[in-house]
């Protein structure tokens, strides 16, 4: 009876634990013909209402394995619930230097992420978050998609 009894907690434990690990936010932008054009700017809109914790951001990069580049780089542009406005360049790695990929390969999907840890959102309300490609071609061929996902900090 109590060997019963401990696994149904436990179990019952690892669903709650979960459960308490689901994104604030969740969305990708799939791009047409698998082309990131430049006029293509992805936008997600966030709602934050509680501005006393620390949010991670992780932007989510899919490719073929037909990608041309071993880098992408792309401005994230920030419009705050009150109009203000940042925009802020990344680079990120897609392949090592001998041409391996960097991301979780799965048959010719490559899935790279970027991490922003710890931000802090200084005001309640709808953020607004889009993404410009910052290549000098005007169009990236073989893009699946990009995504944006927003989790409360786990050290809070």
């Amino acid at each position: 009876m109590n060997k019963k009894v401990l696994i149904l907690s436990a179990l019952l434990l690892v669903l709650l634990s979960s459960c308490m690990n689901q994104p604030i936010y969740e969305k990708s932008y799939s791009f047409q013909k698998n082309k990131w054009e430049m006029n293509a700017k992805p936008t997600f809109k966030v709602d934050i209402q509680d501005t006393s914790k620390t949010y991670d951001f992780t932007i989510t990069f899919r490719t073929t394995t037909d990608y041309q580049f071993n880098n992408v780089w792309f401005y994230l542009n920030t419009t705050t619930p009150d109009g203000e406005k940042a925009r802020e360049p990344f680079e990120m790695k897609i392949t090592n230097t001998d041409g391996s990929w960097i991301g979780k390969k799965t048959g010719t999907i490559v899935e790279n992420e970027l991490f922003f840890k710890s931000r802090k959102m200084p005001q309640k309300g709808v953020y607004s978050f889009y993404l410009e490609q910052g290549i000098t071609e005007p169009t990236l061929e073989n893009v699946l998609d990009v995504g944006l996902r927003v989790d409360f900090n786990q050290a809070d």
